[in-house]
């Protein structure tokens, strides 16, 4: 550790000659104890606790402890100084008397009373900054992508200008690890493998999110998702996910097994029971024309009215195996769309002339935002796709 940044224990034996016999015993040996223990936890994402233990050797009678922590992100309001133990055959006590400053150095000194000579097993925790952290994971989905395994890992960068020997690191989940970190370096770890995890593979249209991928001709976006959920049953659920990064591959066919890379997203921070959803791309072989095929005023009483609106979607489905298509609708969305924005919330039911599979799923719906699911059958063997045709039918009710 370089002098001009250590952060060490000094214990000086001043020895006075015209001083009184109780001031002899103070001391300050020039030693600088080994740190014995270090833990760093990295739970908290704007904080990292650093706790270190050391061995000091001690003098019947007051002592002083020299902490300084020159050209070193240490935050000064957050240390914290305990005594743990007497080690050795002695059972001392050993007691902080108090803390000083001493003006303009970064650094504190404790006196320490000792009710006897030996050692003692002392710890220091403080807040440790520009050690950041960040999080990222590596998805193999299967040949099928009926499952995958997600690999976890955890990034750190150490630009606190400090070094740290054998360390315990601690994500605040998961494994502990115990790894050096040296100065200015950047290590990744693989924290956890999860193996046969479940997935979801989706097709998603959603006018709002996703837009259309051809206006003019009405040609809604649909892009393909891997879904999974973080729960035990799906052999995930230890802990939230937190938000990182995801390579995602796919397993390949041959002998080698090789990997395919499919791309990569941002996976959200997900809680235990939640979904992660991680972005695969837009479909291409599958087609979904959105038009609007009524849209029809119906008096209430004076200005007010009631408005009959069907959304159609003629889909077709080239893939050479059958998929369901996820169509998400948001109810004040189409009320703009076909009347224009008012600044109303809407006021809405399904008309008669619904017809999706399963109706509305309504445990995935809100007040707003509608979820209809379309099973679609594999193209033909000649390539030709069969047109599937759904409707939206939704009352918007009490308008003007």
């Amino acid at each position: 550790m370089k002098i001009n940044r250590r952060i060490g224990w000094w214990i000086v034996w001043v020895i006075l000659a015209s001083a009184p016999a109780a001031a002899q015993a103070r001391i300050k040996l020039i030693t600088l104890p080994v740190r014995e223990r270090v833990e760093i936890q990295l739970d908290n994402p704007s904080a990292t606790l650093v706790e270190e233990e050391r061995i000091i050797p001690l003098v019947k009678g007051e002592n002083q402890a020299d902490f300084s922590w020159a050209n070193t992100q240490i935050d000064p309001s957050t240390i914290l100084f305990r005594v743990i133990a007497p080690v050795g055959e002695k059972n001392i006590d050993v007691q902080v008397l108090s803390v000083s400053y001493p003006p303009n150095e970064a650094s504190l000194v404790w006196a320490i009373a000792a009710s006897d000579s030996g050692s003692a097993r002392v710890r220091i925790s403080y807040i440790l900054g520009n050690l950041d952290k960040s999080f990222s994971y590596r998805a193999v989905a299967a040949r099928d992508e009926s499952a995958l395994t997600l690999y976890q890992y955890i990034r750190l960068e150490n630009l606190a200008n400090e070094e740290f020997g054998s360390t315990g690191l601690w994500a605040g989940f998961g494994k502990r690890f115990l790894r050096p970190i040296g100065i200015n370096e950047t290590k990744e770890i693989l924290m956890e493998k999860f193996q046969n995890v479940p997935v979801r593979k989706t097709y998603t249209c959603d006018p709002q999110e996703f837009g259309y991928i051809d206006p003019a001709q009405k040609k809604l976006r649909v892009p393909m998702h891997y879904v999974l959920k973080n729960d035990k049953a799906d052999n995930l659920g230890s802990a939230a996910l937190p938000f990182g990064k995801v390579r995602i591959f796919i397993a390949g066919s041959g002998a080698d097994q090789a990997t395919t890379f499919l791309g990569e997203d941002w996976g959200r921070f997900t809680p235990i029971d939640d979904e992660m959803r991680l972005y695969l791309g837009v479909a291409q072989d599958v087609v979904v024309k959105r038009t609007i095929e009524r849209n029809e005023k119906i008096r209430v009483a004076g200005h007010l009215f009631n408005r009959d609106i069907i959304v159609k979607y003629e889909i077709q489905n080239f893939k050479d195996k059958p998929i369901t298509l996820d169509v998400w609708e948001n109810a004040r969305l189409i009320r703009d769309e076909v009347g224009g924005d008012n600044g109303r919330d809407v006021q809405w039911d399904l008309g008669d002339q619904t017809n999706f599979d399963g109706g509305l799923d309504n445990q995935k719906s809100t007040f707003d935002k509608l979820l209809f699911h379309v099973p679609l059958p594999a193209r033909d063997q000649d390539g030709k796709a069969q047109t599937i045709t759904r409707k939206l039918h939704l009352i918007v009710k009490n308008e003007w």
